[in-house]
């Protein structure tokens, strides 16, 4: 599992820029099935998700 993860984080930064974008879509599909109820908590998850890869927050 050690290996997969190590992988994975160097994924995450030489595509940061993909990375951040994939994890707004996906709490902008989130947020859009909940109707909205939980639109701070998911904005607030993704800032951090996006803070954690690469150089951090590259999509606003």
């Amino acid at each position: 599992m050690g290996e997969f993860m190590d992988k994975a984080k160097d994924f995450a930064n030489k595509h940061d820029k993909q990375v951040d974008q994939g994890m707004k879509k996906a709490g902008d599909m989130v947020d859009k099935r909940t109707g909205g109820k939980y639109s701070d908590r998911i904005d607030k998850g993704v800032d951090q998700a996006q803070a954690r890869t690469g150089e951090g927050d590259q999509v606003r």
